[in-house]
């Protein structure tokens, strides 16, 4: 018989509180097509992109992440000494290590919580999210900082036709905490590595050490391929975690899929057959693609325009580089 204590948990959890910031340049699409062949009408119509937020010099990702953290930590009614843990979702940190989590606990004035970095691309909210509801469950942390953040047009091909538009910076942060009902339901999530190559970073960091580079590494998808996985496949991956929560699309108030591309969103709608009185997030078109840092920025948006309130009902689902995926249930905070 095992002599070790059981961990002493809740037996639920919940989102308390979101933030976001976005940096404060607005990049229409006249900026994008000084750099590639193509039109603000293609680009609205490919993608529903009409603006993205780029980052200054001192908007980092650890600024932003700040930022954001500090807006989720008020909205929850919490002080930051009470949080236990601090995940960070990131493709945009360019330092191997120490993880960014670490700086981002201290600065927000956390103590000395467990912090660490995830990458699980457009799909790392979802799984941070995850993680941090079994902390609050477990029992190793009471609240749980979970932040997605982005400076992807570090990471941009500005002469890349198929990529150059889709890219924003921001952050977006929520804090996790317990809960006495069910309010995050279960997570369907997975990957697809044999479809790695369909996003991906074009170089790796080492072709610094091993010699000189044309230019600087970037992100670069098969467009295509990409299309057709997110609206089949996620669609299916969706109607997983409704089923897993015991609801119907009926019983939804908000969709917040990633913000990924606009036409995307609107298959998914279609193949789900959401009713009319669903929300449906389309941050994508003023703030483009943030990857981890998509679906809490139009979280935040949606409760702050009063198009979402808390309370709501809302299925969420990430999915990108990877490829991965992460969809659930969630009730608004």
């Amino acid at each position: 018989m095992s002599k070790i204590k059981a961990a002493q948990g809740h037996p639920y959890a919940r989102i308390m509180g979101v933030g976001g910031y976005r940096p404060t340049r607005v990049v229409p699409n006249e900026v994008i097509l000084e750099t590639i062949d193509s039109s603000d009408e293609w680009i609205r119509s490919r993608s529903g992109i009409a603006t993205r937020h780029w980052a200054s010099d001192e908007e980092t990702v650890a600024a932003m992440s700040v930022e954001a953290a500090g807006k989720a930590i008020a909205d929850a009614g919490i002080t930051p000494g009470q949080i236990g843990a601090v995940i960070v979702s990131t493709v945009s940190h360019f330092k191997q290590t120490p993880a960014i989590a670490t700086e981002i606990a201290d600065k927000v004035g956390a103590g000395k919580p467990a912090a660490f970095d995830i990458s699980a691309g457009c799909a790392g909210f979802g799984y941070g999210l995850t993680l941090a509801k079994g902390m609050v469950v477990e029992g190793s942390a009471e609240y749980v900082l979970v932040i997605g953040v982005e400076r992807l047009s570090d990471l941009t091909d500005l002469h890349d036709r198929a990529t150059a538009f889709l890219f924003g910076d921001g952050a977006g942060a929520v804090i996790v905490g317990p809960a006495k009902q069910p309010m995050i339901g279960p997570t369907v999530w997975g990957s697809e590595g044999d479809k790695a190559e369909t996003i991906k970073q074009t170089e790796g960091w080492d072709v610094y050490r091993d010699g000189t580079p044309d230019k600087f590494p970037a992100i670069t998808q098969e467009g295509q391929a990409v299309f057709r996985w997110a609206v089949f496949e996620m669609a299916k991956v969706a109607q997983q975690a409704l089923d897993a929560a015991g609801i119907t699309a009926d019983d939804l108030d908000v969709f917040i899929p990633h913000q990924a591309n606009e036409r995307i969103i609107d298959s998914m709608v279609k193949t789900l057959k959401l009713p009319e009185h669903v929300t449906v997030a389309r941050d994508v078109r003023t703030t483009g693609n943030t990857s981890a840092a998509s679906i809490p920025l139009a979280m935040e948006r949606l409760l702050a325009t009063g198009e979402a309130k808390s309370g709501d009902t809302a299925l969420v689902i990430g999915f990108g580089a990877g490829l991965v995926y992460a969809a659930t249930v969630v009730t608004l905070p």
